[in-house]
């Protein structure tokens, strides 16, 4: 059991990195809104507290540290009725993919586009729920799947459709793998605080419009039946990161497409968990080599 309510890692405008639980207004869920947090001692895997001590944020980072994520799980075609708008039937099994730990950036970071990735088109966002795991756990039963869950966030996939789909016969890791194409937070809801996951309305806006508006409840594999088929022989540990799809309204999937460019805004919103907000910042071509 957590003792925080809402996990967040940031730096403190005494410019120090610490854990620490969000204090929100009144009336607001979102993480992103907090400006201040009690500083949370321990290991927030195991026993910690929620210290008396309040600190001022500065700016919200990704909730873990990288040296506490194991591992960046992920699942394809995972809404209903994105696999509609995909022209792809309904999967019978989760589809399964890593990104490296490197593509983890926090909620207000920019989105950095590498100059490989900036060849052809088909450069894409996707909202997702992020579950994290708390309790090292193998061979779960789906009844017993939410007992293994830390708390959840909100994650914007970054996606190049052409490295992703069309070039050396489907690229998914390096489509998906960037430095930075993986951002979340703005925090970690604790488990205890969402119940039930399939309930939540989930959304992108790009540039101030709604792109994605859906609720989790269209998901194929809910969380329960995600953690029962991942944990099925193989060990999920404390610090796995679940990315579990996206649902209808990406640009692949829209006519004509929308592809994001650079200088684009793009919001990914979870209901009781808050919103990340990233700019898309393509870098510098290399010039001519002399």
């Amino acid at each position: 059991m957590t003792a925080f309510s809402r996990l967040v890692r940031f730096l403190a405008k005494d410019g120090r990195t610490y854990y620490g639980d969000a204090i929100l207004p009144r009336g607001i869920s979102d993480i992103s809104k907090a400006r201040q947090a009690r500083i949370v001692k321990g290991d927030i895997f195991g026993k910690h507290d929620v210290t008396d001590d309040v600190a001022d944020i500065r700016l919200l980072l990704a909730p873990l540290a990288l040296e506490d994520v194991r591992t960046v799980r992920c699942l394809g075609l995972n809404y209903a009725l994105h696999a509609k708008e995909s022209k792809m039937p309904i999967p019978k099994y989760p589809i399964l993919f890593y990104k490296p730990v490197t593509s983890l950036a926090g909620p207000t970071d920019p989105i950095p586009i590498h100059p490989l990735a900036q060849e052809g088109t088909g450069l894409d966002y996707e909202c997702e729920l992020v579950a994290v795991i708390g309790k090292t756990c193998a061979d779960v039963p789906e009844s017993k799947a939410l007992d293994y869950v830390l708390g959840y966030a909100v994650g914007n996939d970054i996606s190049h459709r052409d490295w992703q789909i069309k070039r050396g016969g489907g690229q998914w890791g390096l489509g998906k793998g960037f430095d930075g194409w993986a951002p979340y937070g703005p925090g970690i809801v604790s488990s205890r605080l969402i119940e039930d996951p399939q309930t939540l309305k989930i959304t992108t806006k790009l540039n101030g419009k709604t792109m994605q508006e859906s609720n989790t409840a269209d998901m194929i594999f809910n969380i329960r039946k995600t953690i029962e088929f991942l944990s099925q022989g193989t060990t999920l540990l404390p610090g796995d990161i679940i990315f579990t799809g996206t649902p209808q309204g990406v640009g692949m999937g829209r006519n004509p497409q929308v592809w994001l460019q650079d200088g684009d805004v793009v919001e990914v919103e979870l209901e009781q968990v808050g919103t990340c907000t990233n700019t898309v910042e393509f870098g510098p071509k290399p010039g001519p080599r002399l």
